[in-house]
């Protein structure tokens, strides 16, 4: 696990949700995967979900399966939900929640939502283009904007409570594309350890 990869959430659960990822955090980054969130609802008697991808951002149904029998057992020893609950592993989605500054660089164009904990420019729900991303925080060009009001709000990261993507057509597209291209680069990888096996043998 180098620095680089090693990229703290900007939004972090708390509570029991908070104790959950706490436990099942270093177990994923072991494996090669990150934590985008951790949610205990009350759907379905009671719903453990627990949100990741892998570093290049790609999640398979295989992924989940992954995760799901690694994350199991330290669970099952640290017990920290007091009562029964069911296990749903899940990739971020294509309208996902941004909780590292990474996501905001990567999704830059594309439309969010967000909510901010403290008062921005004299609100806290935001709506607009990432325009801009930096080590401090992003740049909206707001949608719908109230006359008298800007059209760009910088907003802090420091700032952030929630912060989601929108589901537009464009994004969609974007997201098929960077899928295809990390399932194609994975098949190189994997295509190239296979030559390196036979030129080893």
């Amino acid at each position: 696990m180098t620095d680089k990869e090693r990229e703290e959430r900007l939004i972090v659960e708390t509570g029991i949700d908070k104790r959950v990822a706490d436990i099942i955090e270093p177990v994923l980054e072991d494996i090669g995967f990150k934590l985008v969130r951790v949610l205990l609802s009350g759907q379905n008697g009671l719903t453990l979900q627990i949100m990741a991808e892998r570093f290049d951002g790609t999640m398979t149904v295989e992924d989940c399966e992954e995760v799901s029998l690694a994350v199991s057992p330290v669970l099952d020893v640290e017990d920290p939900i007091d009562r029964a609950y069911h296990l749903e592993i899940s990739s971020p989605g294509i309208d996902r929640p941004m909780v590292r500054k990474s996501d905001f660089y990567r999704w830059k164009g594309h439309l969010l939502k967000c909510e901010t904990s403290v008062v921005v420019e004299g609100r806290k729900r935001f709506r607009g283009r990432i325009i801009e991303a930096d080590v401090d925080g992003f740049t909206l060009l707001r949608d719908g904007v109230a006359y008298g009001e800007p059209n760009e709000v910088k907003i802090p990261f420091s700032a952030l409570s929630d912060a989601k993507l929108v589901l537009t057509d464009e994004l969609i597209r974007e997201a098929l594309r960077a899928d295809k291209l990390a399932k194609e680069k994975a098949a190189e990888e994997a295509a190239n350890e296979n030559d390196a096996d036979d030129a080893a043998h």
